[in-house]
This record gives C-alpha cells, structure tokens and sequence, in this order.
C-alpha cells in the first residue's frame, strides 16, 4: 500500500531528511527505508517559516529506488530527417522528441556549442564587444542556458511538465528538480546537461551543426522543403523553427518574404537588484535573513498602473546580472543565478507591460507604417541602442539608485553591483518613454508599500531589460501547429511566439515534433 502524508515542518528539520523519515517511520511503525520525500515548498507568508512536504510510504510494497523512468532513446539512422533550426530549449527537445518517435533530427544552431560559447560570454566584461553569434541569446542552450535555469512554468495545460523534467534529470540534472516547487538546475550546471543532450542527439543518429545560420526557407507552393544556409548548404526535410526571441534576422526574412507573422506584446522595463541579504531580512520577515536553513529568498511582485501590468520578472535570488546583448550598439541586462545562489546579490527584471497599440505615432517600422509586424521589434531595438548611447557606446550599463529613480534624482553615487562589465549613473527617470518610466516608478512605490525596506537607495536600476520575450508571433495552426500558409513549417517556441521560459518552450518543441511525426505518417 502506498500512502501520501502533507507535513508541516520547520526549516530546521526540513533540512534533515534522515531526521524526517525517522520519526515518520516511529510514527506509523514502517522503515525509514520505505519512505520518499516527493514535494517541497517554502511558505514564507508569515512570521514563522515553515517548509511543506509530501511524504510518500511504502506497506507491504517494495520502494520506488528510482526517482523516474528513462525515455528511450531508439537509433533513427536511415529514417526521414526533419530540420530543426535552434538548439534553444525548443529546438532540443523537439530533436529529442523526434527520436523518440522514429524521426531523424537536423539540427542548426548559428552560435557556438554551450563551452565555445562561454569563453565568448567572458569576453563582453574584459573587452566591451559582443560576438553577434555567439552571445547569451545565440549558441546552444539558447537564451535559457546562461541566464539562469529556472524550471518553473504556469503551462500544465499545454503539456507534461513532469516528463520535461524528468528528461533533464536523464542527462545530469539533480533529481531536487522533481520534488522542489520552484525547480531551479543552475547557471554552473545546466551547461553539462546541455550537452549531454547533444551526445544523445548525435549518438542516435542525429545531427547538429554549429555555426550554421538559417539564411531562408526553402518555399515551393506553399510548402517549405527545408532552408538555406550561409553557407549555401541546404538541408531538406519539414521545419521547426525554433530560433529563439532575438533572431531579429529571421523575423525580418519573414516580413519581407510574405510569411504572415503579426505583432505581440512585451514587457520593458529595468533589472533591480539588491543586496540578498536585504531581500532575505524582507522576505523571511527576520532581522537575521535566512539564517543557517533557508535558501536566498525569492520574490514575486504584480500591480496594475494605467490599465497596465507591472510585475517582477525572472528573479534570481542570490544571482548576478548579465550583459544580454546580440549585437553592436546594444545594451540589454537580464539575470542569472549559479546552482547555490551564493553572490551577494539578488536580482529581478522589474518591466512594464506594452502592446502594439500603445506604440501607435511613437514607433515606425522600416517601410513607415505605424506599428506594423515589425513594430514592437523596431522599438526593442531602439531602446537598446539608447541605452547604449546612454553607456558611453560600451557595454556599461547606465544605472540609477531605486529610490532616486522614483522620486526623480540624480545618483551622485552607485552601490556595488554584480554587473561585472561596470555601471554609470544616469537618469533612467528621464529618457526611459514615459508610458513606461512613468508606470514604472508608480509600480515601484506600490511594491515598496507592499514590502517595507523594498523600496530603498541600496538597491539599483540597471537599463534596460527587453528581451521578455518575443516582439511577434508566427502565425500558426492552433491544431496542426504548421504555419497558417505555408505547410511543413512549424514555429516553434518563445521565438515564435508560443512559450515564455525553458520549460514551456520545450513542451512546445515536444508538441511540434508530435505533429510532424503525425504529418509524414
């Protein structure tokens, strides 16, 4: 017999599993042999933390030893190909998934493999310059395997997030990942799993070519036979196209191609970070943080300003912020956090919600309609080239103490910050476009009277957070998934539009692989 029990503990005995299972075992007279911890939260809602568990009892019954099943991975050497373009998130476990199915996956990734890739990362802080394809948004991972490997999503509707996890824990994740409510694989690690994913993917009779960017689709009647490289090599098959949300080149090809892609909201804003021991003495409601048990303290703020949401994004408890550009003239931050979340710090995106309409007589796309496919993108790219000017044509990031920004002053000085290519004061309050400034800094003193000692001068604004996700959406099938036109093309992921976050993407990449093993059969 197998019984479920939801406990109560503090975080002292949480942090002893040994300790749990021995007087669960004294309590209900069964070995401590016979017991599983399957679920783990923080409840931080009140004065007094408290960790809630699931515990798992095996009577008469042998214990599961293995925390999940394999999937199984068949040889696909010989079967029909299908191209899959981006090794993000989306692209892998689409090529996964293909196997799974009998399919034989292509994959082409413009950036370097996830070790290349992070030599060029290092470079942005000691030499200011950024390898257009090779950066934390192009390269194998994505956008996902640098900054941060967060594996919490809302999307248990659209797919099995336990099996998107459990592939994770196949190929070098920590098992934590299956109990935690917020699973979290870490900066430091998710690289090994990463490529571990390749090696399945190559060791099954896939393929995955680096350095290869997709030039154009291949289009004969409608249909897409496969792409064309840079390199003027072709590769045939039906299409996944995975690429990621900052492959402005593709949505461009698109636009000017005639494949139907429409506009979509974003959010824009700042990053915020604080001290981590501020946010732990806020969060855990204690003058002494976390203390010896807990972990950094997370986060997670929303309000509406002018019929508009601003709310905490990505939050990296014990993290660092990371220059996200992909190409010159840019500056876009974003955060991550190592497996232990160990700096001193603790950031957020902090972003204002914006629609196309809101950029109506503010934007222009290149041929001059108001807001036209383009027209989010077109304004991503304008902020990001601001804020340069801002940096002094480098990648460092102009900065503005949290409490000046809102109440309209001047920095004289900067605190400490894990932004490693450096900071300079500048002020946000006054060149961020005012529909966001303007709700950002009211969406700001709502979270400081939410939190007390949130809003304060220890913490800073580092400009400017964009890339939330993608600024279009590739108009698809809702059933087939295939582009609303063009058979054989599947857009796929957060850079078409249809996921938010590492989790979601993959379960999206899962679903377009399931389609096309339906199409070619």
């Amino acid at each position: 017999m197998v019984n479920d029990y939801q406990l109560r503990v503090t975080p002292e005995v949480a942090a002893s599993e040994e300790r749990i299972k021995a007087c669960i075992a004294e309590e209900k007279g069964i070995r401590p042999d016979a017991i599983r911890i399957v679920k783990r939260s923080i409840d931080a809602r009140g004065r007094t933390i408290y960790v809630n568990l699931t515990v798992r009892t095996y009577v008469s019954e042998q214990p599961q030893e293995e925390t999940f099943a394999p999937v199984h991975y068949p040889s696909v050497e010989g079967k029909p190909g299908v191209v899959v373009v981006g090794a993000g998130p989306g692209g892998l476990f689409a090529a996964l998934r293909l196997i799974e199915l009998g399919l034989r996956p292509v994959v082409i990734e413009r950036g370097k493999d996830v070790h290349e890739r992070k030599r060029d990362l290092a470079q942005i802080a000691r030499t200011q310059a950024v390898d257009a394809e090779s950066n934390y948004s192009f390269g194998e991972g994505g956008a996902g395997a640098y900054s941060d490997g967060k594996l919490y999503t809302r999307s248990k509707k659209r797919g099995n997030v336990e099996k998107i996890l459990r592939v994770f824990c196949q190929h070098g994740a920590s098992t934590d990942i299956l109990v935690d409510a917020h699973p979290h694989i870490g900066t430091d690690k998710l690289p090994r799993v990463i490529e571990a994913m390749r090696n399945t993917i190559l060791s099954r009779g896939g393929e995955v070519h680096f350095q290869t960017r997709m030039e154009e689709l291949i289009i004969d009647k409608d249909e897409v036979k496969g792409v064309r490289t840079h390199t003027g090599q072709e590769f045939t098959g039906p299409v996944i196209l995975a690429t990621g949300h900052s492959a402005r080149d593709v949505y461009r090809w698109l636009d000017a191609n005639g494949v139907e892609i429409e506009p979509k909201g974003i959010a824009v804003g700042v990053r915020l970070e604080h001290p981590s021991a501020l946010i732990d003495r806020i969060q855990y409601h204690s003058p002494e943080g976390r203390g010896r048990w807990l972990p950094a303290a997370e986060y997670s703020f929303v309000t509406q300003v002018e019929g508009r949401g601003v709310y905490s994004f990505c939050m990296c408890p014990g993290g660092f912020v990371v220059p996200a550009a992909s190409g010159p003239e840019q500056i876009v931050v974003n955060g991550m956090s190592p497996s232990n979340r160990g700096s001193r710090w603790s950031n957020s995106g902090m972003v204002v919600e914006i629609r196309p309409e809101d950029l109506q007589d503010r934007t222009l796309t290149e041929n001059g309609s108001p807001c036209g496919a383009l027209g989010i993108m077109n304004f991503q790219e304008q902020l990001e080239r601001t804020c340069w000017l801002q940096g002094n044509r480098q990648q460092t990031a102009p900065a503005q103490r949290m409490a000046d920004f809102v109440n309209h002053r001047l920095s004289a000085d900067l605190p400490s910050t894990s932004y490693a290519p450096g900071l300079i004061a500048s002020p946000l309050h006054f060149w961020l476009p005012p529909f966001i400034g303007r709700r950002l800094e009211q969406g700001l003193r709502q979270f400081g009277r939410n939190a007390r000692g949130f809003l304060t001068n220890e913490a800073i604004l580092i400009g400017v957070e964009t890339r939330t996700s993608a600024p279009v959406r590739i108009v698809r099938h809702k059933d087939t998934l295939q582009h609303i036109r063009l058979s054989g093309l599947f857009p796929c992921g957060e850079g078409a539009g249809y996921a938010g976050g590492i989790v979601s993407a993959a379960i999206d990449g899962e679903r377009c692989a399931e389609k096309i093993a339906e199409l070619l059969r």
